[in-house]
């Protein structure tokens, strides 16, 4: 977990302050009442479920591209450390507990709540602050997951496109490499 977190601290900083700018803006929203929280639910459920759908849609879509990843990652000519894959399965995690959580508050936000009569006013509070806490994180985890993705892509970038001598390229590969080339310039 520790390797995690140092690993990715500047996506997690990302994702943090994206989750700690849209709580600053429920924060804002001030004290409600119950009957304010549930007004407020009824007008903002539609993009609540739409802000879901998105998500889930989206990491989906991340978790299929990051096999594509893999396929370039693997057919590159350069052999990369196990960091690179691990680093890959560490998006590749986080973004299943993104799919996870964000579907689940999907089901949540299709409950009929609003219409039952049988809920407590006292509870609109409750579920209107819970509500908009965990659509800030799961918001907040998204971007985590985009910039971990676009540390990923710039890596095989520096490598497979620009060429660069990289730390994710396997030293042995590369030592093998320079080898090679001293037996070629020998044979001449």
């Amino acid at each position: 977990m520790f390797n995690f977190l140092k690993s990715n601290k500047n996506a997690i900083y990302g994702g943090l302050i994206a989750t700690l700018f849209t709580g600053a803006g429920i924060f804002l929203l001030g004290n409600v009442t119950g009957y304010e929280a549930k007004h407020l639910l009824k007008v903002s459920l539609n993009g609540l479920n739409m802000l879901c759908n998105t998500i889930v849609l989206a990491s989906a879509t991340i978790l299929a591209l990051l096999l594509t990843l893999l396929s370039v990652s693997y057919g590159s000519q350069d052999t990369l450390r196990k960091k690179h894959y691990k680093q890959v399965l560490s998006i590749a995690k986080f973004d299943v507990i993104l799919f996870i959580s964000a579907l689940i508050l999907f089901q949540f936000f299709n409950i009929p709540i609003i219409e039952s009569e049988e809920v407590p006013t006292n509870w609109y509070k409750i579920i209107y602050w819970a509500t908009l806490g965990s659509t800030s994180i799961i918001s907040g985890m998204m971007i985590t997951v985009i910039l971990m993705l676009y540390n990923a892509v710039t890596n095989l970038i520096a490598i497979i496109g620009l060429g660069e001598d990289h730390p994710l390229i396997s030293k042995d590969e590369v030592d093998g490499k320079i080898d090679e080339e001293k037996e070629k310039l020998k044979d001449e």
